[in-house]
């Protein structure tokens, strides 16, 4: 039993590390008076592979403890690490057995014995001088029924060796989700059948489409509804008719009120599934720029009408919404509120990141208003040329957005990484067009750094006339770099082939798209070559499995979470659903998620990976909003244990999926 002074200098050191943390003070205290206190010696086994359980597991206090594992667990022992993903960071040594995990200050490790009862998976053994608090298991046990959030820290696999294969990084992510923040439920994670549970008694109002203007409108006003859904003889949805149709079509006399309403009808009309998160069915009328959305049973218009959806009826249960940021930019006479407005949409950011929204809507409402604000400043642009007198080529064209907002992964202002393609000018009107296309490009990428987004420092930007160009060029271009994929033409390919047409004439950008995939068809080579560059950097685990932070330099010992560990799954995303030559799907983790579709027998690392990259791109956001910087360095001081852990359990694909490449592409014989 540890004294009082002992009682209280444990408490107060475990109160700060979970799952201890997560304890209410008395449960802690009743623990703090039953640890024991064990001194090591550098090299001094905790316990050894095949040992029997003890009756504590440990926290260290001071010191570290290195976790080595041999590669053939003993008879009777579980198994379940990824050795071929902790292996990257060490092998067997003098009999010790591959390095699997470095415990220091408040890591926990040995609950693993504790929960299972069989014997220990790992040696564990003193790096240096350690000291370490026991914690009796017969103590502690009851609180991983009684207490959820200690469960999920322990499922979650936050104590250091807890195997996490496949299937558990959801549950890491969730568990971070869920005890980093006081998290509380989000709104858009409802789905619309719950939100239409709320409404009992509210059914569905329609009528058909011979019906006349005049007792629709009647029926409307009784029934104190804003729109009605036409639908045909088996109530299938045929168009949709609201307020803003009467005012426009009816009342400025331009349909008579004798009319059948399907002349003034909406149609088609856009239909969704009850199944649909609010969070989807907003992003739904984002992108069909509709204000209503028809519910139907299988959610196209081949089933029958149940329901209907507004935005105003998502804002009254949501109290704000992106939507409205979207149609104020829309809205906007000119561009001077486009800075304010962005703000706006960076403290929605915030907002989601402190609620764990999930990081596909948030990226998805971010790319949209950014997407808005780029067309608002290229017609802002075109405006400005217009009332200049600089007369335009006449020539079709269009605004391609580059890198991360390519991929709709910006949710931070970075820096731009835009381009311009437009139509071949005929023979002789070439430096008209280059002129005209130039200025608009100024113009546009002038507004979007009053908006914040800064200037690339390498001038990849559709002002920069190298990459204002007629499709012609653009084609040889992307033909140059996949005929000759050296280094810096694989340094342009990783910027230029996510390409994302936002304004213009998106012909353009299918015809550039066809293009790279028939000279892909021709250059086979050239995914092998984006392959071998794909590998540059290796999973950012150091041989003690520490984080590779900056050694020197303005951004000493923070940890570069672009390059070591979001490059690394872009990078192999990108090869890979070229490979399959898809179109349409930019964002890394859709990638991943497409790729698991078309590869089932690597369906569980593809989705592996597209969570992992997920907590990376929030962990990244919190940091930029933290640091009103781009989070692209994270001082590694700032992390929680949990947060720790949580990334380096999101390294592991990064290997494997590396390995995909590098057996796919052979790139072994690349190398020769």
């Amino acid at each position: 039993m540890a004294s009082n002074i002992i009682l209280e200098r444990v408490f107060d050191f475990l109160k700060d590390f979970p799952p201890f943390s997560l304890l209410e003070s008395s449960h802690l205290r009743a623990i703090s008076a039953n640890v024991s206190v064990r001194y090591l010696e550098q090299g001094e086994y905790v316990f050894r592979q095949g040992d029997d359980p003890h009756p504590e597991f440990f926290i260290v206090k001071q010191g570290s403890v290195e976790l080595r594992q041999s590669p053939t667990p003993a008879p009777g022992q579980e198994s379940g690490i990824n050795m071929a993903a902790s292996a990257v960071s060490g092998t067997a040594e003098d009999g010790k057995g591959a390095l699997i995990d470095v415990c220091d200050e408040g890591d926990v490790f040995g609950v693993r014995a504790m929960i299972s009862q069989l014997p220990y998976i790992s040696n564990a053994l003193a790096a240096e001088e350690v000291l370490l608090y026991g914690i009796p298991t017969e103590v502690f046990k009851p609180l991983l029924t009684d207490n959820s959030r200690v469960a999920l820290f322990f499922a979650a696999g936050f104590a250091a060796g807890q195997p996490v294969v496949r299937s558990n990084l959801f549950d890491t992510s969730r568990g971070q989700q869920t005890l980093g923040e006081q998290a509380r439920p989000h709104f858009s994670i409802f789905r619309l059948a719950e939100i239409f549970s709320t409404q009992a008694g509210r059914s569905l109002v329609s009528c058909r489409p011979d019906e006349t203007i005049q007792a629709v409108a009647a029926r409307m006003s009784h029934e104190g509804v804003g729109s009605i859904i036409i639908i045909d003889k088996n109530k299938r949805p045929l168009g949709i008719v609201t307020d803003t149709d009467f005012r426009k079509k009816v009342v400025t006399g331009i349909v008579p009120i004798t009319r059948p309403v399907q002349d003034i009808m909406n149609s088609p009309v856009v239909t969704v599934s009850p199944s649909l998160s609010v969070a989807e069915v907003l992003i739904r009328m984002m992108r069909e720029h509709v204000h209503h959305l028809c519910v139907t049973v299988d959610g196209t218009p081949d089933t029958q009408a149940t329901g209907i959806i507004s935005e105003h009826d998502l804002l009254l249960r949501q109290g704000s919404n992106p939507a409205v940021i979207l149609r104020e930019i829309e809205k906007s006479s000119g561009v001077e509120a486009l800075p304010a407005l962005r703000n706006r949409a960076e403290e929605l950011l915030s907002y989601y990141l402190q609620q764990e929204v999930n990081i596909a809507f948030v990226a998805g409402v971010i790319s949209e208003i950014n997407d808005a604000i780029i067309r608002k400043a290229l017609q802002h642009a075109e405006g400005v040329l217009e009332k200049a007198n600089i007369p335009s080529p006449g020539l079709r064209y269009c605004w391609l957005s580059l890198g991360s907002e390519g991929r709709e992964e910006q949710l931070l202002r970075t820096d731009q990484d835009n381009a311009l393609v437009y139509e071949d000018p005929p023979a002789g009107k070439e430096e008209i067009a280059s002129a005209y296309f130039l200025q608009l490009a100024s113009e546009t990428n002038n507004v979007l750094i009053d908006c914040g987004f800064a200037e690339c420092p390498s001038d990849m930007m559709a002002r920069n006339q190298r990459w204002c160009q007629p499709l012609r060029q653009w084609k040889d271009y992307f033909g140059d770099w996949i005929r000759t994929p050296d280094e810096k033409s694989l340094m342009l390919a990783t910027i230029f082939f996510d390409f994302r047409p936002v304004y213009g004439d998106y012909r353009l950008a299918d015809s550039l798209t066809d293009f790279i995939y028939h000279q892909i068809r021709r250059d086979k080579l050239f995914l092998n070559y984006l392959a071998a560059n794909a590998m540059q950097n290796p999973p950012p685990l150091g041989f003690f499995r520490n984080l590779l932070v900056e050694r020197s330099g303005e951004h000493k010992d923070s940890f570069d979470i672009k390059l070591r560990a979001m490059m690394p799954l872009v990078d192999a995303a990108r090869v890979l659903i070229l490979s399959h030559e898809v179109n349409g799907i930019n964002n890394t983790f859709r990638r991943y998620e497409k790729l698991a579709e078309l590869e089932p027998k690597n369906a569980d690392l593809f989705r592996e990976a597209a969570i992992a990259y997920e907590i990376m791109m929030r962990l990244r956001a919190r940091t930029g909003l933290n640091h009103s910087n781009s989070g692209r360095y994270i001082p590694i001081h700032e992390l929680s244990k949990i947060a720790r852990q949580t990334l380096r359990h999101g390294f592991r694909p990064i290997a494997d999926v590396q390995e995909v490449l590098r057996v796919r592409f052979q790139l072994d014989m690349l190398r020769r």
